[in-house]
C-alpha cells in the first residue's frame, strides 16, 4: 500500500466506532506503519490508538502506545508533534484513570504521572483544574476521606479550560461524589441543568444518568430513575469498556427489586469478565453480579461460555455467586495491598451483602404496569357469574342426579359438584337400583377436568365403565349417549381415534333414530367434535349443520353447537360464513349469560371481523366476564387488534399483560409475544421501550432454537436502532443477520441485509465500509439471481467509492456497473425499474468520470439520459442529471448550451429548493460566461444567490 492509501487507512480507523473491530484495523495499520519510513504516520496512528485502547476495553495496551508517544515527542520533536501536543496532555487523564484499576501497578507510578501531567499543564499555560480533578479520584479510590476532600474543593475551585473533562464528565464526577456522602437532592439539583443542555461526548449522557440512579431512586423520582436505566443501559451495553458501569445498572436492578431483569444483565454480561477492561471493573461486576445472583432461587441457572480451558456450561447460581464473590474480594484485597488501606475490601463487602430496598420499581417494558380493566362498551346486566345451587335437603337420589344433570347441561361446574357432594354424602354407601348407580357413574366424568392426557385416559375409563353399567341395565338410549361422549375422547388420540369415530356414528345414528330432537341435536354435536379432533373439517361442518337443524330444543345445547360450527368455519376458510356465524355465537351466548361460552364466542368474532374496531369491542365484552385462563388470548388479541386499527400506543398495555401473563402461567411462547410487543413500541414511535424488548425477544427466540423468527425480530431492531440514531448497534445487528443467513436459500435476504448495512454506512460518511457492504450484496444479488437489484447495489458501491475518496477503486468499479446494467438491457418493454436503475448508473459513472476530468466521456454517459427518466414519470431524478449536464457543458467551455439546458430545468424545480438554487447559480455562471453580466445578476436577485 502507498502511503496515501495507509493515510486513508488510518482516517477510515478514526470514523470507526470503538471496539474490537476498531483496534484489529489500528494494530494492522501500526504493523504497516512500523513497516516504512513514515515517522509521522506511526505517531499519528499511535495517539489514535491510546483513544481506541481505552474506548475499545483494553486500556493495558494504551500505557505502551501513550509512552512511545511522549518518548518521542520528548527526545525528537518534529514539527508535526505540534498538532497532537493537546491531544497528548488531554491523554494523560486516560492514563490516571487506568492506572489506578491495575492494583499490580504500584500507586507511586501514578502519583508520577500525576505530577508530570501537572508539570506539563503549568509548562503549556494551562489550568490546573483536570489535575486537581485526578488528585481527587486517586484519594477517593485509597479511601484517604481528608485528601480526596481536599481535591475537591481545588477542583471545584480552579478554572476549567480546553483540557477540563466536558460539561457532561465533569458534573457526572460531583454527582458520584454527592452520593457518596449522601447529598441525593444535591446531586439531582447539580445534574438537571446538565441534563437540560447539549451532551456531545462520546461518555454522554449514559455517564451522568448511571450516576443518578441512586439518587433518584433516594428521592422517590420513580420514574426518572426508570428512564435513566434505560436510556444509560441501552447506550452502554454494547461495548466492553463500560463493564463497570453495567455493574451499576445490575445493582440498580437489585435495588429496584428487579431480581430477574438483574439476573439477565448478569447472564448477558458475564462472559465479558472473562475479558474484563481492567481488574477494578472485573471486580465490580462480580460483586454486583453475586449480590443479584443471591436474589433468585439458587436451583436456576446461568449459562456460561467458554473461556480458556473452561467448557460451556450451564452453571448453578448459588454456585456462581460464590464464586464471583471470591473473585471480587481476592481483588479487593489486592488493591488494599497495594494502596495499603482496607477501603476496596469495605466497599466490595458492602457490595456483596446489598438486595431490595424500598418499594417494588417496575423498570422492564415487557412487564405490565398495574393492570386497568378494559373498558365496559356498555353497561352489562347479564348474569356473568354461576348462581348458587340450592340442595333439597329432602332430595331422593335421582331427584338429585336430575339436578347434578341439569347443572352439567347449563355448564355449570360448582353446581354440579356441590349436588354430586351431597348425593355422595346421602347416597354413596346405599343399595341403590342399577339404573342410578350407572347414572351417577356417567355424571361422574362431568367432575373430571379433560386438559391433559392425565384427565383424558382418566375420563376415558370412567366412560367405559358407566357405557357397560348402561348397557347392564339395560338402557340403549343412556348408553349410546355415553358411547358417544366416549367416541370424543377417544378420537383426540391417534391409536384410538377408529374405535372413537365408529362410536360417535354408531351413537348419532341410534339417537338419531330413537332419540328426542334435544338428544338427536346433541348426537350429531359430539360426532362433530370426534371429526373435529381429527381434522376432518368437511364431515365436522356436515354433522353441525344436522345439529343446528334441531338444537333449538335446548338453548345451551343450542350455543355450543353455534360455537362449534363457528370454529370449523374458521379452519375451512369459509370467512363470510364464519363472521356471520360468530355472530351468532357470540349472540346467543351473551343471551345465555355463560362466561367460558362468552369468552370463546367474542374471541372468535374477533378473529372473524375485518373492522379492527369490531374486534376490539368483542374483546372488551368478554373481558367483562373471561375466566383467568382466557386473559391471555383476549390480551393477545385485542392488542393486535388495536395494531390493526393503529392505535400501537394502547396495544402496548395489552401486549405488555399477555408477556407478563403467560410468563406467570409458565407458558412457551413469551419471546414471540415480546416480539409483538416490540412492534407496538416501535409504532407508537416509543423507540428505546422497543429496542429493550426486541432485544428480549431475541435472546428468547435464540434460546428457544427459532432462528428463523430470531432473524426476523433481528431486522426489526436493527431499524429500531437505526431510528435511535444508533448506527453501531444497528451495524452490529445487521451483521449478525448477514451471518446467520449464510444458506444458498436465504441469499435474497442476505443481500438485503448487506445492503441496509451499506446504506447505514453511506448515511453516516463511512463510504470506504459502505462500499464494501455494497458490494457483498451485489454479489449476493447476482447469486441469487436479482439482476436489476444487483446493478442497484453495484451503483452505490460506485458512489460510496466516490464520495470515499478512492478515485482508482471507483474507476475499477465502473466495469461492474456496466456490466450489471448490460445483463439488464435489451428487454422488449423495459420495465420502469430497470429503466431507472440504467439511467442512474450512468449518473453515478458521469461523476466517477468527472473525478478523473473525463469531461466528455461523462457527458456521452448522461446523452438521453433525462428523457427516459421522465418516460417513467421520475422527473426530480431527470431535472438532478440535467443540472450535472449543464455543469459539464460549463466546464468544457460550453455556456450557450448550458443555458439552453438550464433555463427550462430552473423553470420547472420549486423556487427555494437546493437543486432550484443550484441551477440558478450554473445558469448565472453561464450568462457571465457569455458576457452577460446584467442577466446574470437579474438570476441571482430572483433566487437569492450572492455573486462569486
Amino acid at each position: 500500500m502507498t502511503d496515501d492509501d495507509l493515510w486513508r487507512m488510518h482516517h477510515e480507523i478514526e470514523t470507526m466506532p470503538y471496539g474490537p473491530g476498531q483496534i484489529a484495523a489500528l494494530e494492522q495499520l501500526l504493523r504497516r506503519a512500523d513497516a516504512g519510513d513514515d515517522r509521522h504516520l506511526a505517531f499519528a496512528a499511535r495517539v489514535t490508538g491510546t483513544t481506541a485502547y481505552v474506548y475499545g476495553g483494553e486500556p493495558a495496551k494504551s500505557f505502551v502506545t501513550f509512552s512511545w508517544c511522549l518518548s518521542e515527542y520528548d527526545k525528537d520533536p518534529q514539527p508535526y508533534h505540534q498538532g497532537y501536543t493537546h491531544q497528548l496532555l488531554w491523554a494523560f487523564k486516560y492514563m490516571v484513570n487506568a492506572m489506578v484499576k491495575f492494583p499490580e501497578l504500584p500507586l507511586d507510578r501514578t502519583y508520577a504521572v500525576l505530577d508530570d501531567m501537572e508539570r506539563r499543564y503549568r509548562d503549556a499555560g494551562h489550568s490546573l483544574q483536570a489535575v486537581h480533578k485526578h488528585r481527587y479520584l486517586v484519594a477517593a479510590h485509597v479511601g484517604d476521606e481528608d485528601a480526596a476532600e481536599q481535591w475537591y474543593r481545588k477542583w471545584m475551585t480552579t478554572p476549567r479550560d480546553t483540557l477540563s473533562d466536558c460539561a457532561g464528565c465533569d458534573p457526572t464526577t460531583q454527582v458520584a461524589h454527592l452520593v457518596r456522602l449522601g447529598r441525593h437532592e444535591e446531586a439531582v439539583a447539580l445534574a438537571e441543568p446538565v441534563l437540560a443542555g447539549r451532551l456531545t461526548c462520546s461518555e454522554q449522557p449514559q455517564g451522568i444518568l448511571t450516576a443518578l440512579l441512586t439518587p433518584y431512586r433516594e428521592t422517590g423520582r420513580g420514574d426518572a430513575a426508570r428512564d435513566a436505566h434505560r436510556e444509560a443501559y441501552r447506550r452502554l451495553r454494547g461495548h466492553l469498556a463500560n463493564l463497570w458501569d453495567v455493574a451499576e445498572h445490575i445493582e440498580f436492578c437489585t435495588a429496584t427489586g428487579n431480581e430477574a431483569r438483574a439476573l439477565e444483565l448478569v447472564e448477558r454480561h458475564l462472559d465479558w469478565l472473562d475479558r474484563a477492561p481492567t481488574p477494578a471493573a472485573a471486580m465490580h461486576f462480580a460483586a454486583a453480579a453475586s449480590a443479584a445472583l443471591r436474589q433468585v432461587p439458587a436451583e436456576l441457572t446461568v449459562h456460561r461460555r467458554a473461556s480458556g480451558d473452561r467448557p460451556a456450561a450451564d452453571v448453578p447460581v448459588g454456585a456462581l455467586a460464590d464464586e464471583l464473590a471470591g473473585t471480587a474480594t481476592g481483588l479487593a484485597g489486592r488493591f488494599d495491598a497495594r494502596n495499603g488501606t482496607t477501603h476496596q475490601s469495605a466497599l466490595i463487602a458492602r457490595k456483596l451483602v446489598a438486595g431490595p430496598e424500598g418499594e417494588h420499581l417496575p423498570l422492564s417494558a415487557s412487564v405490565r404496569r398495574p393492570v386497568v380493566p378494559a373498558p365496559r362498551t356498555a353497561p352489562d346486566d347479564r348474569a356473568t357469574t354461576e348462581p348458587p345451587v340450592s340442595v333439597p335437603a329432602d332430595a331422593g337420589a335421582d331427584e338429585l342426579l336430575a339436578l347434578a344433570e341439569e347443572c352439567w347441561r347449563t355448564n355449570c361446574r360448582e353446581g354440579l359438584g356441590t349436588v354430586l357432594r351431597a348425593y355422595d354424602e346421602r347416597y354413596g354407601d346405599a343399595d341403590l337400583p342399577p339404573a342410578t348407580r350407572a347414572w351417577r357413574l356417567e355424571l361422574r366424568a362431568g367432575e373430571l377436568s379433560q386438559e391433559d392426557d392425565d384427565g383424558v385416559a382418566v375420563a376415558t375409563a370412567v366412560n367405559r365403565e358407566a357405557l357397560a353399567a348402561w348397557r347392564e341395565v339395560p338402557d340403549l338410549l343412556r348408553a349410546q349417549v355415553v358411547a358417544g361422549r366416549l367416541g370424543v375422547l377417544l378420537s383426540m388420540t391417534e391409536e384410538s381415534a377408529d374405535e372413537g369415530l365408529t362410536l360417535a356414528r354408531e351413537s348419532a345414528a341410534y339417537l338419531a333414530a330413537h332419540g328426542e330432537p334435544r338428544d338427536r341435536a346433541a348426537g350429531w354435536d359430539r360426532l362433530a367434535l370426534a371429526h373435529v379432533h381429527r381434522e376432518r373439517w368437511a364431515e365436522a361442518l356436515d354433522a353441525l349443520d344436522r345439529a343446528d337443524a334441531e338444537a333449538d330444543a335446548d338453548p345451551w345445547l343450542a350455543g355450543r353447537v353455534a360455537l362449534h360450527r363457528t370454529h370449523v368455519l374458521e379452519q375451512l376458510e369459509r370467512a363470510e360464513e364464519f363472521r356471520d356465524a360468530a355472530a351468532r355465537s357470540r349472540r346467543l351466548a351473551g343471551e345465555l349469560g355463560d362466561a367460558e361460552m362468552l369468552t370463546s364466542a367474542c374471541l372468535a368474532y374477533a378473529r372473524s371481523t375485518d373492522d379492527p374496531a369490531d374486534a376490539v369491542a368483542a374483546c372488551d365484552e368478554a373481558l367483562t366476564v373471561a375466566p383467568a385462563g382466557a386473559h391471555l388470548p383476549l390480551r393477545v388479541t385485542r392488542g393486535r387488534a388495536l395494531l390493526a386499527a393503529d392505535r400501537a400506543g394502547e396495544a402496548v398495555d395489552d401486549l405488555a399483560e399477555a408477556v407478563t401473563l403467560c410468563v406467570e402461567q409458565g407458558l412457551e411462547g413469551d419471546a414471540l409475544l415480546r416480539w409483538e410487543l416490540a412492534e407496538a413500541y416501535r409504532m407508537a414511535g416509543r423507540l428505546a421501550e422497543a429496542a429493550e424488548v426486541a432485544e428480549e425477544a431475541v435472546l428468547g427466540l435464540d434460546r428457544a432454537g427459532a432462528q428463523a423468527e430470531a432473524d426476523r425480530c433481528r431486522h426489526m431492531l436493527s431499524g429500531i436502532y437505526a431510528g435511535l440514531g444508533e448506527t453501531d448497534l444497528a451495524l452490529a445487528v445487521l451483521d449478525t443477520l448477514a451471518e446467520n443467513l449464510d444458506g444458498p436459500d436465504n441469499l435474497p435476504r442476505r443481500a438485503q441485509v448487506l445492503e441496509e448495512s451499506g446504506g447505514l454506512l453511506y448515511d453516516a460518511d463511512r463510504d470506504a465500509l459502505a462500499a464494501q457492504r455494497f458490494a457483498a450484496a451485489a454479489s449476493a444479488w447476482r447469486l441469487a439471481g436479482f439482476q436489476v437489484d444487483e446493478l442497484r447495489a453495484r451503483r452505490r458501491e460506485l458512489l460510496a467509492l466516490h464520495w470515499s475518496g478512492d478515485l482508482p477503486a471507483a474507476v475499477a468499479a465502473i466495469e461492474g456497473v456496466d456490466a450489471a446494467a448490460a445483463a439488464v438491457s435489451g428487454q422488449p418493454d423495459e420495465p420502469p425499474v430497470v429503466t431507472y436503475e440504467r439511467a442512474m448508473a450512468a449518473d453515478a459513472v458521469a461523476r466517477v468520470l468527472i473525478g478523473e476530468d473525463r469531461l466528455t466521456a461523462a457527458l456521452d454517459r448522461l446523452e438521453g439520459v433525462p428523457g427516459r427518466l421522465r418516460s417513467i414519470e421520475a422527473f426530480g431524478e431527470a431535472a438532478q442529471v440535467e443540472v450535472l449536464t449543464g455543469e459539464l457543458l460549463l466546464r468544457d467551455g460550453r455556456p450557450e448550451q448550458a443555458e439552453g439546458l438550464l433555463r427550462p430545468v430552473l423553470g420547472g424545480l420549486p423556487t427555494g429548493s437546493r437543486p432550484a438554487a443550484h441551477a440558478a447559480w450554473l445558469l448565472a455562471r453561464a450568462l457571465d460566461d457569455q458576457g452577460r453580466p446584467a442577466e446574470a445578476a437579474t438570476v441571482r436577485a430572483e433566487h437569492g444567490i450572492e455573486e462569486d
